[in-house]
């Protein structure tokens, strides 16, 4: 094949990053940065702490400053450990205490840089464990201390819900050291701590197993810990459904500091952690998943089709056989506005993993979908673990596959995400109209993720995410900028706001659905007043399981201890019981 930095480039505008980071993000956002998101059209968080019913935090003698926090921290830690440890001292950063370590370990893992600005809100202390002792205690000292605790695993996190918060005090708990993958073929599993990322566990695999993987997503610097937690998808998601349909058991540590499993937990508990996003409720140790059977032999390809070259009407057949076609094949389809020639089009790239060989592949398409001209010259056949190196945009002849463990092999940008669902296929007239939208805007890209094959199999109440039989495909609004003027901030956010609304004819109603992974505040953040402004984004992300959810929360962290500006609310007060 032709270099794949060829294919970085191409992928430069749309590039879909398919999870999150570990925790959650922060009410309507942290405040506007001069070098971030631009004041205006972006709402202003409320100041401090949210008083509502169901988001009172636990009443503590708050420390009021980050160097009173820190010593807080560090003389409480000993006292709640499980057993006596001498490590706690150099575990604990802070700005005032070990101000270079304390930068080092907040910026490292930071892959947005809207959320990197010298105005974001930092934690005041952050808190970067080696042992589970280490996570029960810090999660009592919060509790003691009356603060807010922000839990990262080291993922993409759109809206920085890990490690930025609204509220005035806040510590960061970084699982970062929680890393390690242990594969089991014997049993086909895999122990995945929360810290590691898609790229740790898709290695550790393949030095076990040329025919055993995971469906998880394609780009390998996702954190394993918010992917899984927020649900996850990837190219076999027609094969095999969800990554979160594939754990098994789980470790954490509730709000009470106690250690479980599965078993001890129950059943209601380890339904909320896989899917909806496991900081509502406690923070995740590892995750138990079942590997799933791969071939020896699979196929990759990426086509290339503008508006000129038929791509509408390619596009339309792509909705009328994906929902059907062998759950082998998965096309993913870029679509952005370019510049090809000094003309202005949109060129929609179909990008696939197939579970099988070329001839087969060919055989397939021939028949159902010939529109697209897939010819032999565009296949290659790859490996498992290759075509985890060409979705990361990796040359796979030439890639060591160590290389997906690189924690800074994404370029960092600014970077936006939407979504949305196709319920029903989209028309020709349609597409034209959103193509030249596009080309009006400018800088927006489109990303389609078709459903059909499994996902139409499984219950939408299995796990908490419910988007399952009856969706088409997903949408991705993706947006990914390098200028740090403010007003480019504000002008391409306010692009991505104008293409969803323009897609509202288009995609899912009462309501209209969002997927958790791609986090987004503008379709509602918890205000203050808990339960009332939790449903308006909880309905969209989990429609009829958002109740169930609530109960969970309510009963297994009434006090709200486990808080951001989009967690599960508990249900007001005078309704508990």
């Amino acid at each position: 094949m032709s270099s794949n930095v060829y294919l970085l480039v191409m992928l430069s505008i749309s590039l879909v990053f398919s999870h999150s980071s570990g925790a959650g993000p922060a009410p309507k956002g942290p405040p506007s940065a001069p070098n971030g998101p631009a004041k205006g059209p972006e709402p202003t968080p409320p100041k401090g702490p949210a008083k509502g019913p169901g988001t009172t935090p636990p009443k503590g003698p708050i420390p009021s400053d980050p160097n009173s926090i820190y010593k807080s921290f560090v003389e409480c830690l000993p006292n709640q450990s499980p057993q006596p440890d001498p490590a706690f001292a150099s575990i604990v950063y802070s700005s005032t205490a070990n101000s270079s370590t304390y930068t080092k370990t907040l910026v490292d893992k930071i892959k947005n840089l809207r959320y990197n600005t010298t105005s974001t809100p930092k934690p005041a202390v952050i808190v970067t464990p080696t042992k589970e002792a280490h996570v029960q205690a810090t999660v009592l000292c919060a509790k003691k201390l009356g603060i807010q605790i922000k839990i990262r695993s080291g993922g993409h996190d759109y809206e920085a819900v890990s490690y930025v918060s609204s509220e005035k005090n806040f510590i960061l708990l970084d699982m970062f050291n929680f890393k390690t993958v242990d594969v089991n073929i014997a049993t086909e599993t895999a122990v995945v701590q929360v810290g590691a990322q898609l790229g740790d566990l898709y290695y550790r695999i393949s030095e076990k197993s040329q025919v055993h993987g995971f469906p998880a997503g394609a780009c390998p610097t996702v954190g394993a810990g918010g992917h899984i937690s927020g649900a996850g998808y990837g190219t076999m998601i027609r094969k095999y459904g969800l990554t979160v349909d594939h754990v098994i058991d789980a470790k954490i540590v509730d709000v009470n500091g106690k250690l479980l499993d599965r078993k001890a937990m129950g059943e209601d508990l380890f339904w909320a952690i896989r899917g909806a996003g496991g900081s509502s409720f406690c923070v995740i140790i590892s995750f138990t998943v079942k590997l799933v059977a791969v071939p020896k032999v699979n196929t990759v390809f990426r086509v290339e089709r503008t508006m000129e070259q038929n791509a509408t009407d390619i596009l339309v057949k792509w909705q009328a056989v994906m929902p059907t076609i062998d759950h082998d094949l998965w096309i993913r389809i870029l679509v952005q506005p370019v510049t090809l020639n000094k003309k202005n089009t949109v060129r929609v790239t179909f990008m696939s993993l197939f579970l099988g060989d070329s001839a087969r592949l060919l055989g397939l398409m021939s028949k159902q979908f010939p529109e697209l001209g897939l010819k032999k010259e565009d296949c290659f056949e790859v490996s498992y673990i290759q075509a985890k190196l060409y979705w990361a945009n990796f040359d796979y002849n030439k890639t060591k596959p160590e290389l997906l463990m690189d924690r800074h092999s994404d370029t960092v940008k600014f970077i936006k995400r939407k979504s949305d669902y196709v319920q029903t296929a989209i028309p020709k007239a349609g597409l034209t109209a959103i193509f030249n939208k596009l080309l009006e805007l400018g800088k927006v890209g489109l990303v389609f993720n078709p459903y059909g094959g499994k996902m139409n199999e499984v219950p939408a109440n299995a796990v908490p995410f419910p988007h399952r039989a009856g969706n088409l495909f997903k949408v991705q609004y993706s947006m990914n900028w390098e200028e740090t003027d403010p007003k480019t901030t504000e002008t391409i956010l306010n692009q991505g706001k104008a293409m969803y609304e323009f897609m509202t004819p288009y995609v899912s109603k009462n309501p209209r659905g969002a997927f958790i992974n791609y986090r987004d505040f503008d379709i509602g953040v918890n205000s203050g007043d808990g339960f009332a402004s939790g449903k308006v984004y909880g309905e969209k992300y989990f429609k009829g399981n958002f109740e169930r959810l609530v109960k969970i929360k309510t009963a297994v962290d009434p006090d709200n201890f486990f808080r951001n500006e989009q967690s599960i609310p508990t249900l007001p007060k005078r309704n508990k019981g």
